[in-house]
């Protein structure tokens, strides 16, 4: 294991794998560490579609990059990956999680519109960073993505209810050697000064 700061700071999004298969029993360990994240209530209202293997994953590209497509995609190992998540939150465990007695008097056991923040794809997102991050620390290159082609055709292909929220894809292996970074990965990271208003928003000139 690494030391966590290396993790955060090693940790990138990996585009381009190897087609090396993932050990099964460790998808089990990325999905149980990111169930430790934190969640509003303990309501841990999120799921993951796993797609293992070439055949699977292929159904995915399938629909959302179509071949005549394919030729013209900067990131072509990005499709050797063995495995993807399609990451899932579920309004309705929030709902019904509040509507119990000992959450019953916020109000949020209403209905989701009565939540000022939505904490389902709030709590899911949490969710996700913890795997990236322990997929990091266990070797295995991981790329969060959203899922903004044909969201319609990968719900029905994969039998997703329509009361889900689809937050983004994770696509994990292990990296190839000579994978780039993406365009973005140059731009310069705020410093916490940058970050940081003590007291107030912005201190008296």
């Amino acid at each position: 294991m690494t030391e966590f700061r290396e993790v955060v700071r090693n940790r990138r999004m990996t585009r381009a794998f190897t087609s090396d298969r993932i050990d099964p029993a460790l998808i089990d360990e990325l999905v149980d560490l990111a169930s430790r994240a934190p969640s509003a209530g303990k309501t841990q209202g999120w799921h993951v579609v796993v797609l293992e293997g070439a055949d699977q994953v292929a159904r995915y590209w399938d629909i959302t990059l179509p071949t005549d497509k394919r030729a013209s995609f900067r990131w072509q190992h990005l499709l050797d990956a063995p495995v993807l998540m399609i990451v899932l939150a579920d309004p309705s465990a929030y709902v019904d999680r509040y509507a119990e007695p000992d959450k019953a008097r916020t109000g949020l056991g209403d209905s989701a519109e009565a939540w000022p923040a939505p904490y389902w794809t709030i709590d899911t997102s949490m969710a996700a960073m913890t795997l990236l991050l322990a997929a990091e620390d266990n070797g295995i290159g991981a790329l969060f993505f959203g899922v903004f082609q044909r969201e319609a055709d990968v719900r029905s292909e994969f039998a997703i209810p329509d009361a889900l929220e689809i937050v983004g894809a994770i696509a994990l292996g292990r990296p190839r050697d000579d994978h780039e970074a993406g365009r973005s990965s140059k731009r310069a990271r705020r410093s916490p000064d940058q970050i940081i208003h003590r007291g107030r928003w912005q201190s008296p000139a």
